[in-house]
């Protein structure tokens, strides 16, 4: 179980994109881009309810019964979940889709993660998700403490971790964080107070228009009050951290943001992928912030990886950690600065332009990155697209064959707010990538 394996939809609803819903690396299996669409005819998949049934609960009882059909087919199961990644087309599909989820999946609910974004990738579809997990023999490539038993079961090596006096999230029954071997996974974090609602503490007091800033306090408290306890409680710390996804309420936020993350972790070296989102569940919310780090003194340790990328092509460095590489969220920004095809793309609309060449720009240093670090996007386990607009995904679509021929694409594509980071961005480019 060294090599990448992926499961294939040679023709996805008839199009001729070659589709891999589920990766497995290793002895780590990801499922990308779960919706309620039959892959094959491109048809919503049964989601019509019984008489007296909701539909958005119909929805996401077809979603997990096929995350777990593609994880049995990969030689795991739900249970030995570490991440599970929900974007939803509106805040109304989310408690459907939980009571499903716990009703479909029982008490085991991995490190999660819900946001709300303008559309899913389908247009039918009101919740996308995925999930990572181990095999049963996860022992040495998940990574173990010293002393374990390498060929320990891995599904006991998976741990909730609950910092001292937290609970884990209210009825959604997710920890802050799984630990799995080396690594620790953390939940979607919020500067919320019991998951209910905004923490005062990271509240602008009412009358003051000057001295504070909302997007400044709540992410200086959840670095503070809310990331770093987990961590702690985990074995971990920030020195350890190798990928924070960031998603922002408003997109004039990300020069603040990157201000405070600068002050706060300016010398630590963690990829950063920061995505515009259209919603949270707690009311004020600005920022959602979740994490990937390793344990402290885990026998794997994390490097960067530079090849060079143009200013502006990524707000964060590439990290490997154990067998995994993890750039930052690309943007097709160009060797002169500039996005691909500006000035150009919006008159070509009709041909996806801005999608077709953004990407064959964010494949140039997807590329770059993985001949530094030794491995290649063959090795891409998950490729998940951040868009403005869900018609560019063509272009995407079109740039990866022209690339990488009938390599199955792993890809998860979601419709979010513009603006993204960089003037003219139509899409970011987020992978995860095996680097044994």
């Amino acid at each position: 179980m060294t090599g990448v394996v992926k499961t294939v939809v040679p023709d996805l609803a008839g199009t001729g994109v070659r589709y891999a819903p589920a990766v497995a690396a290793g002895r780590w299996v990801f499922v990308t881009g779960q919706e309620a669409f039959d892959p094959v005819t491109g048809a919503a998949d049964g989601s019509t309810p019984g008489i007296g049934e909701s539909r958005l609960r119909r929805e996401g009882e077809i979603v997990l019964a096929e995350m777990r059909r593609l994880l049995g087919g990969l030689g795991t199961d739900w249970s030995r979940g570490v991440r599970v990644d929900q974007f939803y087309s509106s805040p109304d599909a989310v408690n459907p889709y939980h009571r499903a989820r716990r009703r479909v999946c029982g008490d085991h609910i991995p490190a999660s993660t819900s946001v709300v974004v303008d559309r899913c990738f389908a247009a039918t579809s009101s919740v996308s998700a995925g999930l990572i997990a181990v095999r049963p023999d996860a022992g040495q490539d998940a990574g173990h403490d010293a002393g374990q038993d390498a060929g320990q079961d891995a599904g006991h090596d998976a741990e909730a971790v609950l910092p001292p006096g937290a609970e884990a999230g209210g009825w959604q029954g997710v920890a802050p964080a799984v630990a799995c071997g080396d690594f620790v996974f953390v939940s979607g974090q919020m500067a919320s107070a019991g998951g209910e609602s905004l923490d005062p503490r990271a509240a602008v007091p009412a009358g003051m228009r000057w001295g504070a800033s909302a997007i400044r306090r709540q992410v200086e408290h959840l670095i503070v009050h809310k990331l770093t306890p987990v961590l702690d409680a985990a074995g971990s710390s920030w020195d350890a951290a190798v990928k924070a996804q960031v998603y922002l309420g408003d997109a004039d936020d990300l020069p603040e943001f990157l201000e405070v993350w600068s002050e706060h972790l300016g010398g630590v070296p963690c990829a950063l992928t920061v995505v515009p989102a259209a919603g949270f569940r707690i009311a004020g919310g600005r920022v959602e912030i979740n994490l990937v780090a390793l344990r402290d003194g885990a026998a794997r340790r994390k490097s960067v990886v530079d090849a060079g990328l143009p200013r502006g092509a990524a707000f964060g460095p590439c990290v490997r950690a154990g067998d995994f590489l993890f750039p930052s969220g690309l943007l097709g920004v160009a060797a002169d600065g500039a996005v691909a095809g500006a000035g150009t793309s919006q008159a070509l609309d009709g041909l996806a332009h801005a999608g077709h060449v953004q990407a064959a720009a964010i494949y140039d240093h997807a590329d770059a990155l993985c001949a530094a670090a030794g491995t290649s996007m063959a090795n891409a386990v998950r490729a998940q697209y951040f868009v403005t607009d869900v018609r560019d995904f063509p272009g995407v679509a079109a740039a990866w064959a022209a690339r990488y021929g009938d390599e199955p694409h792993p890809f998860w594509c979601l419709q979010v707010p513009g603006p993204l980071p960089a003037p003219g961005a139509a899409l970011i480019g987020d992978f995860w990538i095996y680097a044994p």
